[in-house]
């Protein structure tokens, strides 16, 4: 299997379409702008990648960046071996190299001063610059680059730079509207409408708990796992106790308000 074939994805995601995200996407793409997709944890930023990956038949590299995350874990470094030194690329320099989308998800978890190393790759230049090794990479004309972030969660600490905002177009993401994610959680899962209905409703009230005891909402991804819990054969309060309300929260009165709120549900 060649490079490219390694990193295509070759099954269909699901994603649930919401307006007209997915053109403009190709549009993005075709003109080879970087891209920024923003929004809350959990409502499906990584998977609209992923399926628009697929769609468009393209290679996909996702980096989860990190505190940690040197310029060298992006863009490579010399290793020793058995035979002295040889270089490896990082997952930017091969994702340019063979015309990947490289995504880099939740950007502001990494250090600014490795996030400027996307720079040059996000203007009219798209050129990388490997400085240890003393090569100017000029990338793959099929090459995107793509970040996300939650910008609700950041502090201002780890906010992007506006050097770095403004050198992409953007998609803000929120979680769907209700009948939409009751129709996600039905397909994904495989559980009834009308329950997924009551998962939503559930969800929907931990949100409105936003800035008012939690730093986040239930979100989709939960919902998921709840459902999934369920079409298991895991009771139905039992399945959002463990999957929706425990993650989020260890503080007593809030915990206590969601678990209500599931008992009112599922009377």
């Amino acid at each position: 299997m060649d490079s490219k074939e390694q990193y295509k994805v070759h099954k269909q995601p699901f994603y649930q379409t919401q307006g007209d995200e997915v053109a403009l996407y190709e549009a993005a793409y075709k003109a080879r702008l970087p891209v920024m997709v923003k929004g809350p944890t959990g409502c499906g930023k990584s998977r609209f990648i992923e399926y628009m990956a697929w769609k468009l038949n393209k290679p996909l590299i996702t980096v989860a960046c990190n505190e940690d995350m040197t310029a060298s874990d992006l863009v490579g470094r010399y290793l020793l071996d058995a035979n002295g030194t040889r270089w490896l690329d990082g997952p930017l320099t091969t994702a340019a190299r063979i015309g990947a989308i490289c995504y880099l998800d939740e950007i502001v978890e990494a250090r600014q001063d490795t996030t400027v190393v996307i720079h040059p790759l996000t203007d009219h230049r798209r050129t990388l610059p490997l400085d240890k090794k003393g090569e100017l990479l000029e990338a793959h004309p099929d090459f995107q680059l793509v970040i996300s972030y939650n910008p609700g969660y950041q502090s201002l600490m780890k906010d992007l730079k506006q050097s770095t905002k403004q050198r992409f177009t953007a998609f803000e993401f929120d979680y769907p509207e209700a009948t939409i994610e009751a129709d996600i959680l039905s397909k994904e899962a495989g559980i009834e409408v009308g329950l997924a209905t009551q998962l939503v409703k559930i969800g929907h009230a931990a949100r409105n708990l936003k800035g008012h005891g939690l730093d986040e909402g239930i979100s989709t991804r939960l919902l998921v796992y709840a459902a999934t819990l369920i079409k298991g054969g895991v009771a139905p309060k039992a399945a959002c106790r463990m999957a929706m309300v425990r993650p989020i929260t260890d503080d007593a009165d809030i915990r206590d308000t969601l678990d209500h709120a599931i008992d009112a549900t599922f009377a």
